[in-house]
């Protein structure tokens, strides 16, 4: 079967989804039932076990990002498919548990066969459905209407504006909580380890730094020669100036010596303290990598001396370690 595009037709149809599923949420945060939505997250937020999202086909898709949702912002929750549950899953729910169950329509039927035994099991029962008067809705501890007037297929059939307008309510559900629970970023990155944000948050200086060997360094009273023979073998651009104790009393980088060849000639004579920069930009091994990321952007340099709580050197830092760490 061969199909003849309308370019301008599709993005004019894609125009008025977008916009119909829209319309859809709107409607919904201007109808919510304050009542209902607040003994919703009260429910969730006593939960002691672990609260269970379940429902069947495109609602048990939305399920699934709901609970996923929910378990990366503090509520921890999984998902259980109904019908998998009829045969053998409802074991995994516990009376200290909260069941949200999702059913537009309220009367899937794998859903409805299992409400009886949570109810005798002792869990609370929250439903997300589109018809308030359905056999789940009236058996649930609490029900969040999430009714669309049409869906946003132009043949009112398929799943559209009703689980947009559902996964809408499972986001405002998993939100609330968070906000009450004082979730922070911290928080959300230490279940995002393997995210941007996670590793931002997450990754130290000392996780990234060069350490022993690896670090450039020379004595005060080392010529500019030398220096430079430190740096080409450490490949940093740049090499740290110690005292007798490890303090470090400056730096010299490769700009350095461009200019110092500039102004000077002849610098083999040079002795690296008449030349280095005496207050270069340091951090400590237990900052965050971010807050370096932010010290290099901010003095436009590509390196960074790791000094400890003594003013000793401890490592060092290139820009390249932190892209490699994905920190930036």
């Amino acid at each position: 079967m061969t199909y003849t595009l309308d370019a301008e037709g599709a993005v004019e149809l894609g125009r008025e989804v977008l916009l119909h599923e829209s319309q859809a949420v709107a409607r919904l945060a201007a109808s919510l039932d304050s009542t209902r939505f607040a003994r919703a997250v009260e429910l969730l937020l006593s939960c002691r076990g672990r609260v269970v999202v379940s429902g069947i086909g495109k609602s048990g898709h939305i399920g699934r990002k709901i609970a996923a949702t929910l378990a990366s912002t503090g509520t921890p929750a999984f998902f259980v498919h109904a019908a998998e549950a009829a045969h053998g899953d409802l074991g995994m729910i516990t009376r200290d548990d909260v069941v949200i169950g999702i059913s537009y329509s309220g009367a899937s039927a794998e859903l409805l066969t299992i409400v009886p035994v949570i109810k005798r099991e002792g869990a609370a029962l929250i439903s997300i459905t589109g018809n308030p008067q359905s056999a789940l809705a009236k058996n649930a501890d609490v029900n969040l209407d999430v009714h669309v007037d049409f869906e946003a297929c132009p043949l009112n059939l398929a799943p559209t504006s009703s689980t947009t307008a559902t996964l809408a309510m499972g986001d405002a559900l998993a939100v609330a909580c968070m906000h009450a629970k004082g979730f922070t970023k911290e928080d959300f990155a230490r279940s995002h380890p393997g995210g941007a944000l996670g590793r931002r948050l997450l990754t130290h200086v000392r996780d990234v730094m060069r350490t022993g060997e690896a670090v450039p360094a020379v004595r005060m009273d080392a010529t500019v020669l030398e220096a430079v023979r430190e740096i080409t073998k450490k490949h940093i651009g740049m090499t740290a100036v110690v005292d007798g104790d490890s303090h470090v009393a400056g730096i010299f980088t490769e700009g350095d010596l461009r200019r110092l060849i500039e102004a000077r000639g002849d610098i083999r004579n040079v002795c690296i303290a008449d030349v280095m920069t005496r207050t270069p930009a340091t951090i400590s091994p237990d900052a965050m990598a971010a807050s370096a990321a932010k010290i290099l952007d901010e003095r436009l340099i590509n390196q960074l001396l790791v000094v400890d709580n003594e003013g000793r050197l401890a490592g060092a830092l290139h820009i390249h370690d932190l892209m490699s760490a994905k920190v930036i």
